[in-house]
């Protein structure tokens, strides 16, 4: 497919990227969705590509190397509109949804305290991972934000698995997020109380650009906030935040050198359907109550599968790798063990230069047995078979608010 001239010239391991994430495999030509936001990035500059069925900014003016270095040192200011919103009712309250929806997922929601939030996935019969999610207990349901690209899959799944709860996807509503260590001074002005929230706290809020749903949260590895805001206000308040001067409008590539800096997983590369969660590197957000031994252990799909590896070790582990050189290893470069000959032992799923780092850097699959921090590697770049070394993840360490 021929990318137009708007995009030449960005990352094009991003572009690469970008494109296997489209929803649908949508064409150029395809219609697009729009967020409430479109006509501000358009206004603002933005290279736009269609990412998840969306027109989506990739960046601005800036630049991505630009963009990345801003929200590290000020706030950048993301349109995650495009990923879904979704409210699950019971009539008895949270604690059925929360009994219901632990079929679906491995994750304790009886234990979620009120207006606290937490990471988990939907995983399928085989152990994989179907969505990467976010869950909050507001009281009396639970409001849950899923990925773009599996939206409608993750609300027919939920509606299919959960007959008893009222599944609504909240339409008029934009997603925003403001990154970075000037996220919280700049939010405290607009928004006055959002400076006492910690880490994963959730809270609703008015305002003058009505009532907001706030948390503290991101997939930046910088403190911040995501904002759920009625769609009408949506464009008004993203004026207002980039008003002020510490804030820039980031767009997709920063937000994945961000994420991948952060050791995070981005759903259809690093995880999916193929993957586990203790694979990936996620089993801490499998509380001790959901595993063996624990009071409410399995119960969700694919549960012999990872509570074996939690007990016994996965075959395989996702591990960070520091590349030598300036070249980034980008996404599907096979990894080997020796320099020559033999089989690939795994292959790269993220891969980028980091800006903070100041190296190249990547993510993907070995053997469990060369997966140990340290261990050397190769991958074939071009034909050549580059080093590159087992290393910590996250490469740049997570600046939450705890």
């Amino acid at each position: 497919m021929a990318w137009p001239e708007r995009v030449r010239g960005t990352d094009a391991g991003l572009i690469s990227q970008i494109k296997l994430a489209l929803f649908g495999r949508n064409r150029m030509s395809d219609a697009l969705s729009k967020t409430p936001l479109h006509a501000l990035h358009v206004e603002l500059g933005a290279k736009m590509v269609p990412f998840a069925g969306y027109d989506m900014p990739v960046q601005y003016g800036l630049g991505v190397m630009k963009e990345h270095q801003h929200t590290r040192a000020a706030a950048g200011l993301f349109d995650v509109s495009h990923m879904g919103q979704v409210i699950v009712r019971a009539e008895d309250g949270y604690k059925a949804v929360a009994q219901a929806m632990e079929g679906l997922v491995p994750v304790s929601l009886l234990g979620l305290a009120e207006n606290r939030q937490r990471y988990g996935f939907f995983t399928n019969d085989q152990g994989g991972i179907l969505d990467d999610l976010m869950m909050t207990n507001r009281g009396d349901h639970l409001f849950v934000v899923v990925n773009a690209a599996c939206k409608a899959d993750d609300i027919a799944h939920m509606r299919a698995g959960l007959p008893d709860c009222a599944v609504e996807e909240i339409t008029d509503r934009a997603l925003l997020a403001l990154q970075g260590p000037q996220a919280e001074a700049v939010l405290e002005e607009i928004v006055p109380g959002v400076q006492a929230m910690r880490f994963m706290d959730v809270a609703v809020m008015d305002s003058a650009y009505g009532e907001m749903w706030i948390s503290r949260s991101g997939y930046t590895g910088e403190d911040g906030y995501e904002i759920s805001v009625v769609a009408d206000q949506a464009e008004a308040f993203a004026r207002a935040l980039l008003a002020h001067e510490t804030v820039e409008p980031i767009g997709l590539g920063a937000r994945d050198s961000l994420r991948l800096e952060g050791g995070l997983c981005l759903y259809g590369h690093d995880i999916d359907t193929t993957t586990t969660p203790v694979e990936a590197g996620l089993a801490w957000a499998i509380q001790k109550v959901r595993r063996a031994g624990g009071d409410r252990a399995g119960g969700f799909p694919g549960a012999d599968v990872i509570l074996g590896q939690l007990e016994s070790g996965a075959p395989r582990n996702r591990v960070g790798l520091r590349p030598e050189g300036r070249a980034p290893m980008r996404e599907g470069t096979p990894l080997f063990a020796a320099t020559e000959g033999g089989d690939p032992v795994g292959i790269v799923t993220s891969g980028a230069f980091g800006p903070t780092l100041g190296a190249p850097m990547s993510m993907g699959y070995v053997p469990h047995e060369l997966s140990e921090t340290g261990t050397p590697l190769y991958g074939e770049v071009r034909g050549k078979r580059m080093p590159a070394t087992v290393a910590d993840l996250p490469f740049v360490p997570a600046n939450f608010k705890r």
